[in-house]
């Protein structure tokens, strides 16, 4: 089993996340800085990272969004002081597959430990690799997308929503089937995060006014469909 790799500043955090994930039977390696972070998460296969949004030398965002855009695809949970909306929405829209604001209690982090593996774990048995829709066209294993011809990025989490859709094409998904399948959190994650990643895969792959694709079903949930 690959380790978790740890990118936190803080001497004492960086001993309690340790000490409660290696008596869960995890195997931990931390670092201190966003550049030890980047080179570390770059060069080795970690099973998960635990990423600090405060970091000397390079943020956590800007981590993130390296990772990202070298093609680095580890489950991200990121973990931030600040309690603002805006600081969540930029880390998931850079690629962070989820976050945790500080304090947070030690079951919730091993319950996002546990929830993101669980995801990993089940990616190879995602029937569609690939699709096409509209003007676009994506390829799930490599994580790349084309509208028009012309790449375009989505966020992981963004990714992982649409191929969950795309699986179960012209059926409704509720939405606790969504927050069950593609967070795993049951009720720890609000369904307003749902609505909020479908109005970024509408801005970028569909019509916000209009859509064709990504259907709201009022009171039920999301369907993707083609229409004839």
């Amino acid at each position: 089993m690959n380790p978790i790799l740890l990118i936190e500043d803080e001497p004492g955090l960086v001993m309690t996340i340790t000490d409660l994930l290696t008596a869960e039977g995890h195997s931990v390696e931390s670092v201190s800085d966003g550049d030890a972070g980047l080179a570390k998460a770059t060069k080795e296969k970690f099973a998960l990272i635990i990423l600090d949004v405060m970091l000397p030398k390079k943020t956590g965002f800007e981590v993130c969004r390296q990772l990202r855009q070298a093609g680095i695809d580890t489950a991200i949970l990121m973990l931030t002081a600040k309690t603002q909306v805006v600081d969540r929405v930029v880390g998931l829209k850079l690629g962070a597959d989820d976050y945790l604001t500080k304090p947070f209690d030690p079951a919730e982090l091993l319950a996002r430990v546990e929830a993101l593996q669980r995801r990993v774990n089940k990616e190879n048995r995602v029937n569609v690799h690939t699709f096409h829709f509209g003007d676009v066209e994506i390829n799930f294993e490599t994580a790349e997308v084309r509208k028009a011809g012309l790449p375009l990025a989505l966020a992981a989490k963004e990714l992982q929503l649409l191929r969950y859709l795309i699986n179960h094409r012209d059926r409704v998904v509720p939405r606790e089937e969504i927050l069950q399948q593609v967070w795993e959190y049951d009720s720890e994650v609000s369904s307003r995060t749902i609505d909020v990643h479908i109005a970024w895969l509408r801005q970028k792959l569909d019509n916000p006014q209009n859509p064709k694709f990504i259907q709201t079903v009022r009171g039920k949930g999301y369907r993707f469909t083609q229409p004839g």
